[in-house]
């Protein structure tokens, strides 16, 4: 089964695109964990378990940040090895965070390392798909799409990111193109050359929610790509931003949010109602809310839910 598959048959069964980053900072997980852990990679470890087991049936997929385990030396490595396996065993798709690019054998070693695709046993660190950045040139690409075809693994390539100073490389021009559209145009010939479903083939793009004329834009300059959607939430995007990410059934886009989720019991009316004692109740609030939003002012409205559905 195709990774696109896979990710609509989750993404109809919970009836939402919501993407749960997991982006643990030492400093903000609950002092009971870092208490009780004996190393920073296991604070990271034991959050990480308890947000997915708090998610899974929610949400479609989490998205781990790699950089964070990997800032904790081998023994963060292999807690994400350890956390991935973990939400895939809950029922959850897990895109690995590691915007890996390079070329050749360099390239299909990256892939073999994070792409397990639809078998988890399939790689060392198990992911269904990986994020990739291509500005090595599009030989970056090549090695990660077979890999992805052959393990029906998924990827999302850096295209028009959420960072206030991505225009400063990514809105460079050439032949009347911007870079970004270049990089776009380069996914779309791809996924339509290859099999697809629903229209989507399984090389997908990054593309900011803090940019909503260009994620408008590549919507419809992309009609074959599944987009990758961070910048909601804590980096300003709102659910209306990314509406026009989405097909009119309500796919095409997984939209993340990490810090706002992760974190929901020290601000605002989740610190009022839950506080640090009760923080696993304030992340399933903020998804929920999260869910509402998108299903409020976006096309996720119409996705069809089965009775696996929350």
């Amino acid at each position: 089964m195709s990774y696109v598959q896979r990710l609509h048959d989750r993404i109809r069964q919970t009836g939402t695109p919501a993407l749960v980053g997991l982006d643990p900072r030492l400093d903000q997980i609950p002092a009971e964990l870092r208490d009780a852990a004996a190393s920073p990679a296991a604070a990271f470890e034991a959050f990480s378990r308890e947000v997915i087991d708090v998610v899974s049936g929610l949400v479609p997929a989490v998205k781990p940040q790699s950089a964070f385990f990997e800032a904790c030396g081998p023994d963060g490595v292999a807690a994400l090895a350890r956390v991935v396996r973990h939400a895939r065993d809950a029922g959850l798709l897990v895109i690995l965070d590691a915007k890996r690019g390079d070329i050749g054998s360099t390239a299909e070693a990256y892939a073999a390392a994070y792409l397990a695709g639809e078998d988890p046993d399939a790689a060392p660190v198990a992911a269904d798909a990986l994020t990739v950045n291509p500005y090595l040139g599009p030989d970056t690409l090549e090695p990660f799409v077979d890999r992805a075809r052959d393990a029906g693994a998924g990827l999302y390539v850096l295209v028009r990111t959420s960072n206030p100073q991505s225009a400063g490389f990514q809105d460079a021009a050439r032949d009347g193109r911007r870079v970004f559209e270049i990089v776009g145009d380069t996914l779309d010939a791809i996924n339509a050359a290859g099999e697809t479903h629903d229209g989507y083939g399984p090389v997908g793009a990054v593309a900011g929610a803090t940019y909503p004329q260009e994620l408008t834009d590549l919507r419809r300059r992309l009609p074959h790509t599944p987009f990758l959607i961070p910048g909601y939430g804590s980096q300003g995007g709102t659910a209306a931003d990314v509406a026009d990410a989405f097909d009119a059934g309500g796919l095409g886009g997984l939209v993340n949010s990490s810090r706002a989720i992760l974190f929901a019991y020290q601000k605002g009316r989740y610190a009022e109602e839950f506080g640090e004692a009760r923080w696993r109740e304030a992340v399933r609030a903020a998804t929920e809310d999260m869910i509402a939003d998108l299903r409020t002012h976006t096309p996720a409205a119409n996705l069809r839910r089965d009775s696996a559905g929350p």
